[in-house]
């Protein structure tokens, strides 16, 4: 079977990590991912995200959000042995390794940083690497698409764009509302990421991106993360893998493949597609792609060189 390496944009495990259900090291103790069954599927590298639950918000996000970069930090040192933590372009430079899974930290939320631009310097000097600059609601960077608002970045949002571009920070537009998405692409000087989306045109959900969207994505040299989340991928219940391939082919056709990625969202979605149930399954998904009509070349981009591309570009 072919076993393509694998780059994965987003999975919210520690949140498991953090309210110790999981050690995320084994497969017997539940969930989608952890680091065996990530190495069985063949992964080099994972953007892990710290959620910022609602509960949390507004008062106690910038709080949380440290909770999560800490715990995530404890993750990587309790399994130093397993895990490079990925914070420039030398340790970018160790992957693939046979001994060890990358990891990447981003945070899942904005505000994380208040009203301060200063907090987005003090998460950087912490290792993180990528922020999605909102989940679905309104913070002081903008608003998420939960709002169904026209409006564009604030004026503290459009600062933590530049922001992001010197120091080097991946810029997540998954949740972001359209303006805002378009009003990023304005103010970027380097490539973006939604980096756990589908395609709208195939399910015209909220947080899926419309054939525009995916255009001026390829034309940033950006990228889409496929979500594994049946609701972003049919409107018809329970997805599989064949409705996966189907966002990727409609994906392909209309912005090059050379704009795809993968973002399963694992552990941060109820049940993931049959076919896909969990990190060691994603030959599976290699394996589909081949019987459509995709080959191996093609598989490798999607897979694991469309994000390496991507970070290269972007981290420092």
């Amino acid at each position: 079977m072919f076993k393509p390496l694998v780059i994965d944009g987003h999975c919210d495990s520690i949140g498991d990590f953090i309210r110790e259900k999981r050690t995320l090291r084994v497969g017997t103790e539940g969930g989608h991912w952890d680091i065996e069954r990530a190495r069985a599927g063949g992964m080099a590298l994972q953007i892990m995200a710290c959620f910022i639950e609602s509960e949390f918000k507004p008062h106690s996000s910038s709080r949380r959000g440290l909770e999560l970069i800490q715990a995530a930090q404890r993750f990587i040192a309790e399994n130093y042995d397993r895990v490079l933590w990925i914070r420039n372009q030398q340790d970018l430079s160790q992957l693939p390794n046979s001994d060890k899974l990358g990891i990447l930290l981003s945070v899942e939320g904005g505000e994380i940083l208040g009203e301060s631009l200063f907090m987005l310097d003090i998460i950087y000097e912490l290792g993180v690497r990528a922020l999605g600059l909102t989940w679905n609601q309104r913070n002081a960077l903008a608003d998420g698409v939960g709002e169904q608002t026209n409006s564009r970045l604030t004026l503290l949002g459009q600062n933590v764009i530049r922001r992001m571009n010197e120091l080097g920070m991946l810029i997540d537009v998954s949740h972001l509302n359209e303006e805002g998405f378009y009003h990023v692409l304005e103010l970027t000087d380097v490539p973006i990421v939604a980096s756990h989306s589908c395609a709208h045109a195939l399910c015209p959900h909220p947080r899926n991106l419309t054939d525009d969207q995916l255009k001026a994505l390829a034309h940033n040299h950006g990228l889409v993360g496929i979500n594994f989340y049946s609701r972003f991928l049919t409107e018809q219940g329970e997805a599989s893998i064949v409705h996966v391939v189907q966002h990727i082919a409609h994906i392909a056709e209309v912005a090059g493949v050379e704009t795809i990625g993968l973002g399963s969202d694992f552990d941060g979605i109820e049940q993931a597609p049959r076919g896909l149930e969990d990190a060691s399954k994603y030959p599976n998904l290699a394996e589909a792609l081949l019987q459509a009509g995709f080959h191996e070349g093609e598989i490798d981009q999607i897979f694991n060189k469309n994000f390496r591309r991507l970070l290269g570009d972007v981290i420092k």
